[in-house]
């Protein structure tokens, strides 16, 4: 276990598994489901809504948005899938058993990344702020301040809830900040440079793509045009890990 120079511990991890990834796929937001990944793919032309075999990295399904559309964070919520865009001010909610578009919130400011913790939904604007909405409005219901020690944590990017704490991937960092929701002070860190290099090399671009398996206690991380979704452990002691 290291330290960050602002306070909060860097956990290392190791890899369990490196899983196919679609390099084109500009990943924006992740969530698993299963056997399935659900995966908001980005970039105007190209935005979409996917299904993907967790295994193979094949596109099972593929709903794709309109050309001024630039998808971005993706959470579901029952049995459905509410999915953000960057400048449009809009959500669009899927019903995750056909893709088809059931509604659509509206929202000001950017969006970024999106979770839901089992009541609110969490969402990032790339900013230091998440913000919490009610997941039938959008209405937002809450709001707080991401901090390390006394530095404040902007850029927040795709976003996963995981044992309480809301994960966060952070712009051109290499670093996933793993936030207390209710002080937004960052508990822990986990250091992805060796994976985004590793990415980098093949073309891709920076991470951004998270997802906890809570049955398997997995998490799946990935990121823009990555080759691999790779399942990693996080190590908790002082274990010899990545």
């Amino acid at each position: 276990m290291e330290q960050a120079k602002s306070g909060a511990p860097v956990l290392r991890f190791r890899v369990l598994a490196s899983l196919p990834h679609d390099r084109e796929a500009f990943t924006q937001g992740l969530v698993v489901d299963g056997d399935v990944f659900h995966e908001s793919v980005g970039r105007y032309g190209h935005s979409a809504l996917r299904e993907v075999d967790v295994r193979t990295g094949r596109v099972l399904r593929e709903v794709r948005l309109s050309d001024d559309v630039f998808a971005e964070g993706l959470a579901r919520v029952g049995d459905a899938l509410v999915q953000l865009t960057w400048r449009r001010g809009e959500a669009y909610v899927h019903d995750v058993a056909t893709f088809a578009r059931t509604g659509r919130f509206e929202y000001s400011g950017q969006g970024w990344g999106l979770a839901f913790d089992g009541q609110r939904l969490v969402q990032s604007n790339g900013s230091d702020v998440l913000v919490f909405r009610d997941p039938a409005t959008f209405a937002a219901c809450g709001r707080v301040r991401v901090h390390d020690g006394g530095e404040s944590v902007r850029l927040l990017n795709e976003l996963e809830w995981m044992d309480g704490l809301v994960l966060a991937n952070v712009w051109h960092d290499p670093r996933v900040a793993a936030i207390d929701p209710d002080s937004g002070a960052v508990r822990y860190w986990i250091d992805l440079s060796d994976l985004v290099r590793e990415a980098q090399r093949a073309g891709g671009g920076v991470a951004n793509g998270l997802a906890w398996d809570c049955v398997q206690r997995r998490l799946y991380v990935t990121g823009k045009n990555w080759p691999h979704v790779h399942v990693v452990e996080i190590m908790y002691d002082d274990q010899d890990g990545m």
